[in-house]
């Protein structure tokens, strides 16, 4: 069976790492090899440089921080392309559209945002789990890192995952509802693209 790639995205707090499970779970259960990555990867040198910026330990511009995102999945390429010709389905939190909405809403232009990664696989099926910025708050309320703590951006974020949601590969999940009911939608879309029943 062939491999896959499938991405979540969305604000934090929107319920990717829960779905992205779910889903992995799911489609192990159909009898398809699954595996689960995340981004921004903490277990390597440019993951753990990525977390002392996000908490405030460090200073980098805007495209700086782009750029250690988009090299901390680089560190991962080989893995994913080799993972996804051997049959995997690879279920992704956070991925190459991070980089867009999170950079664009910083004032970074998304074409070079684009082009920065296209050397990384692109995703079968990008699944956005929508949220509002003051949902996120609300789910969580202490312990935010320094993007979680700016509504304005998130709000612009959200604008560019909007944006960016108007591609075929893209579906756009209401994230406020119940964690069952966003399931049964994400393995709905996915079962769709592999061509599985529920």
């Amino acid at each position: 069976m062939a491999g896959m790639l499938i991405a979540f995205e969305g604000l934090d707090q929107s319920g990717k790492e829960t779905q992205s499970q779910q889903l992995r779970e799911r489609l192990r259960g159909k009898g398809r090899k699954a595996r689960l990555l995340s981004f921004p990867d903490y277990g390597t040198s440019i993951g753990e440089e990525i977390a002392r910026a996000l908490q405030g330990e460090r200073e980098y511009g805007p495209d700086v921080m782009q750029l250690l995102f988009v090299a901390n999945r680089h560190e991962r390429r080989d893995a994913i392309l080799e993972w996804i010709a051997g049959g995997l389905i690879l279920v992704c939190d956070r991925y190459r559209a991070s980089s867009i909405a999170y950079g664009e809403a910083q004032g970074l232009d998304p074409q070079w945002l684009e082009d920065i990664q296209r050397l990384l696989p692109v995703p079968d099926l990008t699944i956005f789990v929508d949220i509002a910025p003051a949902t996120a708050v609300a789910r969580k309320a202490h312990d935010r890192d320094r993007y979680e703590r700016d509504l304005a951006l998130l709000e612009r974020v959200r604008a560019s995952y909007h944006r960016q949601c108007d591609q075929p590969s893209w579906i756009r999940i209401d994230g406020e509802r119940s964690k069952d009911a966003i399931a049964t939608d994400v393995f709905a879309a996915v079962a769709v693209k592999l061509g599985i029943g529920d």
